[in-house]
């Protein structure tokens, strides 16, 4: 049974979200499954992608909010280690690999869950969350793609959003009142 996490405590989404287990001498220890951080690096160096927890427990990354790999913080909760999105001639390749499933509540987007982060290697998971990010890049509006050209690519994961200024109305030149006497 995995368990609540206080996330007020400061910590980045990624790090309140880790799941602990209890260790067999006692006391908990932090356990984050060692995929994770090689596939966060990896995402979070495609170009304008970012990260957000959602739906409790999941990881998404994102290209101009569009989603594009999602990781399982929790494996206790879901069997799935981390799906994305393929073609429909890779999707029915790769359901037919052990370790890999049709995505729950995706399946019909061609979205791919791998059970076992052994089915594939590494090299191959890169590639294929690469060919993900292609697919939801191009299928994003002529607008959006070419707004995200303009911007410059160097640490587009890590930008805070910018704030604009906002339009102050300026006063209006006070009458000059009469007094009464």
């Amino acid at each position: 049974m995995p368990l609540e996490l206080d996330t007020d405590l400061g910590f980045s989404p990624c790090e309140a979200a880790r799941a602990f287990t209890r260790s067999p001498v006692g006391g908990y220890i932090s356990s984050m499954p060692s995929y994770l951080d090689w596939v966060r690096a990896f995402c979070l160096s495609l170009p304008h992608a970012t990260e957000d927890v959602q739906w409790e427990h999941n990881l998404l990354f994102r290209i101009a909010g569009k989603m594009f790999c999602i990781a399982n913080l929790e494996p206790g909760v879901s069997p799935t280690k981390i799906c994305f999105k393929c073609t429909p001639e890779k999707f029915a390749e790769l359901v037919e690999i052990d370790g890999i499933i049709p995505a729950p509540y995706m399946a019909r987007n061609h979205w791919v869950a791998m059970i076992e982060i052994d089915a594939l290697r590494k090299p191959e998971i890169k590639d294929l969350i690469q060919d993900s990010y292609r697919m939801i890049l191009e299928k994003l509006p002529r607008k959006t793609q070419a707004a995200l050209q303009a911007k410059p690519i160097a640490k587009a994961a890590k930008a805070k959003p910018l704030r604009t200024k906002r339009h102050v109305k300026t006063a209006k030149p006070l009458r000059a009142v009469k007094r009464r006497k």
